[in-house]
């Protein structure tokens, strides 16, 4: 009896595991809102399921069940296939308090995070967001989404070998610092709040 108990409690552990290591999280609900959350662009049906090694069909359900449920539970936000792939939006009846949070923002001070990510943009622009979070070592999502809608930084097409979107600072960040041309800005070693060697990190992540 204690053998078969055994036995079993074996074969359960390997059922458990095996999907969570070719899935990567816990469920694919779970890997599909984490993915979702930390793409740029709306990300195809394809690869979803390329990403989470799991048939497309699977993952198209997948998808189609969240949207239903955010909707029926009355989230903030809702999960649209719009632009060839997927992505989450805020809900048009939140649009009040998003309204303040963006005019708010406006009027208050940059945070440290949001100073050093401007930083980063205006020294090696044209620059991807993935290569302002390598650098930074943090995800960048929020705060790039703070400066363009300060209009201090601004999107600017895509990588010709990547096909991320590419960021640049705007003509008003340079208003904002009295400069006339990004060839007056200070030398970077002085003024970024980042290792003594960030002149060398930065031309590491290029290349």
């Amino acid at each position: 009896m204690t053998e078969n108990a055994t036995d079993f409690e074996e074969i359960e552990s390997v059922t458990i595991e095996e999907p969570e290591v070719g899935l990567g999280a816990p469920s694919l609900r779970a890997a599909i809102e984490a993915l979702l959350l930390v793409a740029d662009e709306p990300t195809p049906t394809a690869t979803l399921a390329s990403l989470t090694r799991m048939p497309e069909d699977d993952v198209l359900m997948t998808l189609h069940d969240l949207a239903q449920e955010y909707a029926v539970q009355g989230r903030g936000f809702d999960l649209r296939e719009f632009g060839g792939g997927w992505r989450f939006w805020t809900r048009d009846n939140c649009s009040g308090v998003v309204e303040r949070f963006v005019l708010d923002g406006q009027h208050a001070r940059l945070s440290q995070a949001a100073l050093e990510t401007l930083a980063v943009v205006a020294y090696r622009q044209p620059v991807t967001r993935s290569r302002i979070a390598a650098i930074r070592g943090v995800n960048v999502d929020g705060v790039v989404r703070t400066l363009v809608t300060r209009g201090l930084i601004e999107e600017l097409g895509h990588d010709n070998e990547t096909g991320a979107l590419l960021l640049r600072t705007t003509p008003y960040f340079l208003e904002r610092l009295g400069l006339r041309e990004l060839s007056e800005l200070p030398p970077i070693a002085e003024h970024l709040p980042m290792p003594d060697n960030v002149e060398e990190v930065l031309d590491l992540t290029v290349s």
